[in-house]
C-alpha cells in the first residue's frame, strides 16, 4: 500500500497508527454503510466534515459516524452566524482531498479544526487517511495535540 500525506505526518511526528483498509462504493459514502460491510465499529469512525462561514472562512469538524453535527450548536460555540456544509464541487479545490477521502491530516491550506468531545473518551479512533479505502486508527488526544484541534460538543444523536 502506497503512504498517503496523512500517512507520513503521522510517522514524521513519531504517533503511532494503523491502517484500515476498507470497501465502499463510489455511488454510495454512507459512513454507516462501511461501517457495516466491512465490520467496522461506527461510533469509532470520525467523520472530517468541511464547512464554510458567511465569510467564506472554512473550518473542519470531527463527529462520530453514529452521530450528526450539531450545526446550531457549533454555530453558538463559534459565535459565527452563518455556516453551511463546503459545496463537494468545492472540496478538492479548498482541501485536496476528494469526498469520502478527506482526512485533517495534510489539508491543502491550514483550517481550524474541531473535534466533538465523544473522542476524547476513546483510547483509538479512526479517521481518513486522505483517500478513500483507508482510514487511521489512532489516538484522538495524539492527533488533537499535533493538529492543536479545539474539542467542543459537536454532535447530536
Amino acid at each position: 500500500m502506497k503512504k498517503t500525506n496523512a500517512m507520513r505526518l503521522l510517522a514524521a511526528a513519531k504517533i503511532p497508527y494503523k491502517s484500515i483498509l476498507y470497501q465502499y462504493d463510489s455511488e454510495n459514502l454512507d459512513v454507516a454503510k462501511i461501517a457495516e460491510e466491512n465490520g467496522l465499529v461506527l461510533a469509532q469512525i470520525y467523520k472530517s466534515l468541511v464547512l464554510e462561514g458567511s465569510n467564506k472562512q472554512l473550518l473542519m469538524a470531527l463527529v462520530p459516524g453514529d452521530r450528526q453535527l450539531d450545526l446550531k450548536l457549533l454555530k453558538k460555540s463559534l459565535g459565527i452566524k452563518q455556516l453551511d456544509l463546503l459545496a463537494q464541487d468545492k472540496l478538492q479545490a479548498k482541501t485536496g482531498y476528494i469526498r469520502g477521502g478527506c482526512s485533517p491530516l495534510g489539508l491543502k491550506q491550514p483550517i481550524p479544526i474541531y473535534m466533538d468531545q465523544r473522542a476524547l473518551d476513546l483510547p483509538q479512533f479512526a479517521i481518513n487517511a486522505g483517500k478513500r479505502g483507508i482510514l487511521l486508527e489512532l489516538s484522538p488526544l495524539a492527533l488533537q495535540e499535533l493538529l492543536a484541534i479545539e474539542v467542543l460538543p459537536l454532535s447530536k444523536a
